[in-house]
């Protein structure tokens, strides 16, 4: 039977090893032109987000907006536990 710090030894091993293990199978961000013509981005979610160049063009041109947007309602947003998050 193990002892309690034994049991506290292992459970700290345990946390790290899901830690590096989380970190490892962090999804690429990858790139595809879809079926219809699109540009669709892998690896943000469980599924891509595809967008006509014109569109990826608007949205990227509202970059400082949207920034300034997140920064605004920072306590209203939801977020994620992942390093992008920081």
């Amino acid at each position: 039977m193990m002892t309690q710090e034994d049991m506290l030894k292992e459970l700290e091993q345990l946390k790290a090893e899901n830690e590096r293990l989380k970190a490892a199978s962090g999804k690429e961000i990858t790139m595809k032109v879809s079926e219809k013509g699109g540009l669709s981005v892998y690896g943000l979610g469980r599924f891509p987000v595809t967008l006509y160049p014109e569109q990826w063009t608007k949205l990227l041109d509202m970059n400082e907006s949207i920034r300034a947007f997140i920064a605004e309602n920072r306590a209203k947003l939801k977020w994620r536990v992942t390093d992008s998050a920081s």
